[in-house]
């Protein structure tokens, strides 16, 4: 590449997404090479059928057509349509002058929307299936944490309020949960999609029962054909001249409901490590602050949750376009789609992407945790005080008032005074609970008073991941390189 292509490279503008963000393969999914190939392979596919069907198509024509399926002249591509103001024509154009003998039998009987819809409809069912194994290796990667720290107490939180203890590996399933549901919903979505196939100019399939003399079985047969060479099984019974862009509404709504997933996650992640109990990976170079060296920013989860945020704002403009397609179609789909749908799949193959890299480094720490349940847990362990002296043979409303006067004496040490939770100290001095003081550590054992989350952890695991994760088994992905 010459300097001057070089500096006009950087003096246009570059989606982030497709520089900074995106994977390679999702990057190809929604490309022009792949985009405009795809348009002469439906090309090939229509005439081919239109041959088997009888049509005076000859296989020379065909041989041409796929000799030139990649090489794909854009330059001259972009001078016809601005000279005919149509994309699909000028591809045409380009194609039938690659192809001499083709020409006349290219697009045949088809309108736009042949190549057009089909060729989203291929691409958004690709883009599913580039995104289901990075899900999947999230899911690995996650179920992983949670079995390893099944059984590390952890302060449970609600309303950003210390509550009961969980374990760390409990709340990560929590996150697994969300993510198995988004897998549930892609997966279907991806299998619901149909083929718009060969409809015509308005849906009715006229210009195809002309080609055909009137014969509505060879019209219905070439409807299969084609879509059976384009991979699908079904197509869409009824169109306009478009497939109904309700469509899009499904594709979007499980990949912005994903968005909301990681954001969820990411900002459970960023929270955590405000309190370094959880530290996404850091590398030995990387920067935190330029002004502040010792910072150690979560960047990878604030990544993560400003791209979601984005796509979870792109299913509206999904909704907006499907309820303002007057009759057969409109034409203000068109740009609108154009950046609508590639970037939703271009964020969620980044936030993938990077949610897999910090799933794959998460570092947790011990010490801190255990002392922050250490200054809840003499609260929360009142009720087992209580019980215990009851046991011992104690008044249970005496009992109550005790530790509730010393719960307030040490709550006004924490926060007036900013020292450590004196509680436990403060029982052992008073000698009304002289009877249950060999008891006091095993009542505040930490780990009796997280229930059953480790077996729930490995019950979710064993019931809802692992056999969402075998039909994956030789696709996840390898570790994530971050490049930025």
């Amino acid at each position: 590449m010459s300097v001057s292509k070089v500096q006009n490279e950087y003096c246009d503008y570059r989606s982030p997404l497709s520089t900074r963000y995106a994977s390679k393969e999702m990057r190809y999914n929604f490309s022009d090479q792949n985009k405009f190939s795809t348009w002469r392979k439906l090309w090939i596919y229509l005439a081919k059928a239109e041959m088997e069907l009888g049509l005076a198509i000859k296989p020379e024509q065909i041989a041409e057509m796929e000799a030139h399926v990649d090489d794909i002249d854009f330059e001259a591509a972009a001078k016809e349509e601005k000279a005919t103001r149509h994309d699909v024509m000028a591809h045409v154009h380009v194609f039938g002058k690659q192809c001499p003998q083709a020409a006349p039998i290219i697009h045949l009987g088809a309108t736009s929307c042949y190549v057009g819809d089909n060729t989203d409809l291929l691409i958004l069912r690709q883009g599913f299936d580039i995104l289901l194994p990075k899900l999947a290796s999230v899911l690995q990667r996650l179920a992983k944490f949670a079995l390893e720290n099944r059984n590390l107490p952890t302060l449970g939180f609600t309303h950003l309020q210390p509550a009961q203890l969980t374990t760390v590996g409990k709340r990560a399933t929590l996150w697994l949960q969300d993510l198995i549901m988004d897998e549930r919903a892609i997966r279907r979505a991806r299998n619901d999609l149909k083929f718009r196939g060969v409809k015509g100019t308005t849906g009715t399939q006229a210009s195809f029962l002309q080609l055909f003399n009137g014969d509505a079985e060879k019209v219905k047969r070439l409807d299969v054909l084609v879509t059976k060479m384009a991979g699908f099984e079904k197509y869409y019974g009824v169109t306009g001249q478009t497939y109904s862009r309700k469509v899009d509404i499904e594709c979007l709504n499980v990949l912005s409901s994903l968005g909301a997933t990681v954001h969820k996650i990411c900002s459970d992640i960023r929270l955590l490590a405000n309190m370094k109990e959880i530290e996404e990976p850091f590398e030995s170079t990387q920067i935190g602050s330029s002004a502040m060296p010792y910072k150690r920013n979560p960047m990878r989860s604030e990544r993560c949750c400003s791209v979601a945020r984005h796509l979870m704002t792109l299913v509206n403009n999904t909704l907006q376009t499907a309820a303002t397609q007057w009759m057969e179609r409109t034409l203000d789909d068109s740009a609108n789609r154009r950046l609508t749908l590639a970037e939703a799949f271009l964020s969620a193959d980044t936030i993938l992407m990077t949610l897999q890299n910090i799933s794959e480094g998460l570092v947790v720490y011990p010490k801190v945790i255990a002392r922050h349940v250490a200054q809840e847990l003499p609260f929360m362990s009142a009720e087992n005080i209580i019980m215990a002296m009851v046991k011992a043979g104690g008044d249970r409303q005496v009992c109550h008032e005790k530790i509730r006067v010393l719960s307030h004496e040490a709550g006004a040490q924490v926060k007036q005074h900013g020292l450590d939770n004196d509680l436990v100290d403060r029982i052992k001095k008073d000698p009304y609970f002289a009877p249950i003081l060999l008891q006091l550590d095993a009542l505040l054992d930490p780990s009796t008073f997280v229930g059953r989350a480790p077996e729930q952890v490995v019950e979710f695991l064993e019931e809802e991941v692992y056999p969402v994760l075998k039909n994956y088994k030789g696709l996840e992905s390898s570790t994530v390189e971050l490049d930025i």
